[in-house]
């Protein structure tokens, strides 16, 4: 068994969505003794954005890649393959102005890869390339979204529910953390509720 860890918190320390995957990865082990645990940290070490020469080589068959697009894309590969090889996809990553962190959205940039990760039918809908791996996403937020009026600023989980049934991974637990700073009753009800979840994994 295979774990891989995404970290996307710009905090290194105090961080909330960081001190829950710890949690999960050390129940994890608990439960996998043997299992491998492969984390990436995009803060400490930052994907690249995409820039052209990832981009033609994404679209570029592979036998004709020049060494330049092969440079470009070798990072995309080594994410993907690392993601192919996983059995379980733990991914912690605060809410930032209603989205995902910059830093995370690069890693997606790089695995979202057409016919690597996924590709499109005949009928133009999108196939997902990946399969078996259940994922597990911790989200931190300030505020509380479950309200009528808060949910529609939650561009997060939809998001991340869309973009990895994407490229096949739809067995999706998602652990939510709100009111982090807004409203510590509910943060700890829900935090409570996390770890309680994460025990039963």
């Amino acid at each position: 068994m295979q774990l891989l860890r995404i970290d996307a918190s710009s905090r290194i320390e105090n961080s909330d969505s960081r001190a829950i995957a710890d949690q999960f990865q050390q129940q994890w082990k608990n439960s996998h003794p043997n299992g491998i645990v492969i984390t990436r940290d995009i803060i400490k070490t930052p994907i690249p954005h995409l820039h052209q020469k990832t981009i033609e080589g994404f679209y570029s068959a592979q036998k004709n890649l020049t060494s330049e697009q092969i440079e470009a894309t070798a990072l995309s590969d080594t994410l993907i393959s690392e993601l192919k090889n996983t059995d379980v996809l733990l991914l912690s990553t605060p809410m930032y102005n209603f989205g995902v962190p910059s830093a995370l959205k690069a890693w997606i940039d790089h695995i979202s890869r057409i016919n690597k990760t996924f590709r499109v039918s005949d009928e133009g809908s999108f196939i997902g390339m990946l399969e078996n791996i259940k994922a597990y996403i911790i989200i931190t937020a300030g505020a509380v979204y479950t309200s009528d009026e808060m949910k529609a600023l939650d561009f997060v989980n939809p998001y991340l529910r869309a973009i990895l049934g994407l490229i096949g991974i739809t067995d999706i637990t998602f652990l939510s953390l709100e009111g982090t700073t807004m409203d510590p009753n509910t943060y700890e009800i829900m935090k409570e509720k996390a770890l309680q979840t994460i025990a039963t994994i």
